[in-house]
């Protein structure tokens, strides 16, 4: 091959490659519109968006309103107290029960009137049992020290109660001064009932000493009645008629169950939640929803918890002057919190409930003219719903036929 057909060789390859460049970059340059990459149409067109308030406003006539009894009322602000139910117990008062034991050795006889059995109610001063003492001289020794003992438990008894009396009316003073607290005042009455109860209890055992050992020193010993310390129901009897019991042995028990206590065990993480000065309120676990329930005050009691159940014991005092409530009865104890504060407030009446579960109240906008908001309720207190969430403090709303109201909005009422 020539000089001359290399050349013409190269130029023609040269030729191919050029036009090859050109198509490609005018392909290149010149792609179809059709080739881009177009968005995805809308699923959708949204010509005008609609608030949800649009949605909720009805009007209504004059005689539509009259029609669903309307009434208006307005969001308030004020100070309301979460209650809470625990599970209670009765239990007899401190003080409320009494052991009365033999004075002396003797032999036991049944009363005139026949003999008492447990669960029998007696009356202050009723006879239980007839004593008849047996004394032999060392059994008048011990009777003659329990005498001297008597006199220096009636002694001081009397200075417990003298002391007691001035610490009542010394907080009953400081209270109406102000500057003391009702519950300092209850914990002296306490003290000073204690007391008296306690001076009455020994002048009767050093009457009744006093009286055997001055029989048997004249040599007219007769039967010494036992009678009933106070009014009540015998809860035990521990003795029967014919036996020769010992002194100090346990004849009967009387319990008085005019007033009882409530023994609440409260969960140790509710102690700071709820307030123990106020009082509350008690129910039968089985009563209806509206009975109406007995108030309650609190009281000081022995300190007592439970260590396993991880719970503290409060009292409440309640009268029981039907004798309607026994020992270990189980009660619903409904105690007020300590979290009041001011929030906004509607009557429960306004709330209605739409088919997903949402809170909704319904606003005056105008005459005869309603909006539907959405609200949050945080809880109930009785008649009233603490919110959240939701409109102004003053916004009038619709308190009563809400839910016609919304029955008429929804089309369910005409």
């Amino acid at each position: 091959m020539n000089v001359a057909q290399q050349l013409a060789r190269i130029a023609l390859t040269l030729a191919i490659t050029a036009a090859v460049g050109t198509g490609a970059w005018w392909l290149f340059t010149n792609k179809p519109s059709g080739a881009k990459a177009d968005k995805p149409a809308t699923a959708a067109t949204i010509s005008k968006l609609v608030k949800e308030d649009d949605l909720n406003t009805i009007t209504l006539t004059e005689e539509a309103e009259k029609r669903l009894g309307l009434t208006i009322a307005t969001v308030e602000k004020k100070a309301t107290r979460r209650v809470r139910m625990y599970g209670g117990e009765v239990t007899i008062p401190v003080g409320r029960a009494i052991l009365v034991a033999a004075p002396l050795g003797g032999i036991l006889k049944a009363p005139s009137g026949g003999m008492l059995k447990p669960g029998d109610a007696v009356k202050a001063g009723q006879n239980v049992f007839q004593l008849l003492p047996l004394l032999t001289p060392d059994g008048r020794a011990s009777l003659s020290a329990s005498l001297a003992d008597a006199d220096g438990m009636v002694n001081n008894a009397k200075t417990q109660v003298e002391i007691a009396k001035i610490a009542l009316e010394r907080s009953k003073r400081v209270l109406k001064e102000g500057a003391g607290s009702q519950r300092l005042v209850d914990e002296a009455q306490a003290a000073f009932d204690i007391g008296t109860k306690s001076l009455e209890a020994a002048i009767t055992r050093r009457t009744v000493l006093a009286k055997v050992l001055g029989d048997v020193d004249s040599g007219t010993a007769a039967p010494i009645p036992i009678d009933s310390p106070e009014a009540g129901i015998l809860r035990t009897v521990s003795a029967m008629p014919g036996l020769n019991v010992p002194s100090g042995a346990a004849l009967f028990e009387v319990i008085d169950l005019s007033t009882v206590w409530v023994r609440v065990p409260l969960p140790v993480g509710d102690l700071d939640a709820i307030d123990r000065s106020e009082s509350a309120q008690i129910g039968k676990l089985s009563a209806p929803p509206g009975t109406t329930l007995t108030p309650a005050k609190p009281v000081i009691a022995p300190p007592s918890a439970n260590a396993i159940s991880a719970t503290v014991d409060v009292f409440y005092e309640m009268p029981n002057a039907n004798t309607t409530l026994t020992p270990g009865q189980r009660l619903g104890v409904t105690i007020p919190l300590s979290d009041a504060k001011e929030s906004a407030t509607v009557p429960w009446s306004a709330v209605v409930f739409d088919v997903h579960g949402g809170n909704w109240i319904y606003e005056q906008l105008d005459s005869h003219r309603y909006a539907r908001r959405r609200v949050v309720v945080r809880y109930t207190v009785g008649a009233d719903a603490v919110l959240a969430s939701g409109p102004a403090v003053g916004t009038k709303i619709v308190t009563a036929g809400t839910q016609e109201l919304f029955g008429a909005e929804t089309g369910f009422v005409k």
